[in-house]
């Protein structure tokens, strides 16, 4: 340091330490928000676009406690294709929650509840819309969540109950811009009947992050569930899936 034995530059930096040290602190609201573009919509190893692009961005508060809140859309078509809607093309997900570190550890926790919404006209009483509850614990770049189903699960009644495993993993090579993927999953379906439905999924990809917070990334998708429940196209919408993507957050 320069000169620290001259008393009124000691003092001139002593009185600036708290404005330094309150200018460091996070805000105590931030808001941001993503867009991206994808060659196919891949959610628990199925794809919900028939192996087609879609279109996808959402908004995110987050308070300085830890409560956070937001929402997020995007093109699909199963429910289409299914047959189970006569017009529907959007996926619309609400969710809130809270999350923190655990003490001064590598250790955090997020805990909150998500609602998934389909617009649209039914061909059939079902509605696909879905509501969860789940309770994640993270170390460095790794986490195991667990969401539980309080309702209907995505048109299949009478599965409350249902639980979903997620274990995956985002691992960072220094200063390369390249992150590593992993993901594994199981879903174990609640109700009388719904024990076909029961799988497993895993998925490995990578992103590299660009100038101006655009993300360029690759995942490879595939899983053990019954693949004629899943073929109302004739597409296999639950193995070998691959999905391309860019995004953008602001």
């Amino acid at each position: 340091m320069m000169q620290l034995r001259k008393s009124v530059l000691v003092a001139a930096i002593v009185a600036s330490v708290p404005a330094m040290a309150q200018a460091a602190e996070a805000p105590e609201h931030t808001f941001t928000g993503n867009v991206g573009i994808f060659s196919n919509y891949i959610f628990r190893g199925v794809s919900q676009t028939s192996e087609k692009p879609a279109v996808q961005g959402g908004f995110d508060y987050a308070h300085a406690s830890g409560f956070y809140a937001g929402v997020w859309g995007s093109n699909v078509s199963w429910l289409s294709d299914f047959t189970a809607y006569t017009a529907t093309s959007l996926e619309l997900d609400v969710y809130g929650g809270y999350k923190g570190t655990i003490g001064k550890t590598d250790f955090s926790y997020d805990v909150g509840g998500i609602y998934y919404y389909y617009p649209g006209d039914k061909n059939t009483s079902l509605s696909a819309d879905t509501t969860e509850v789940y309770g994640a614990l993270s170390w460095k770049w790794l986490t195991a969540k667990l969401s539980y189903v309080t309702g209907d699960y995505f048109g299949i009644n009478d599965a409350s109950g249902t639980i979903y495993y997620d274990l995956s993993a985002s691992y960072p090579i220094g200063k390369s811009g390249v992150t590593l993927l992993a993901h594994i999953g199981s879903l174990k379906m609640a109700g009388t009947g719904n024990g076909p439905l029961d799988y497993t999924d895993w998925k490995v990809g990578a992103t590299y992050a660009l100038p101006k917070d655009f993300v360029v990334g690759a995942v490879y998708s595939d899983s053990d569930a019954d693949e004629t429940l899943y073929s109302p196209t004739g597409k296999n919408w639950v193995s070998s899936q691959v999905a391309i993507y860019v995004q953008k957050t602001f």
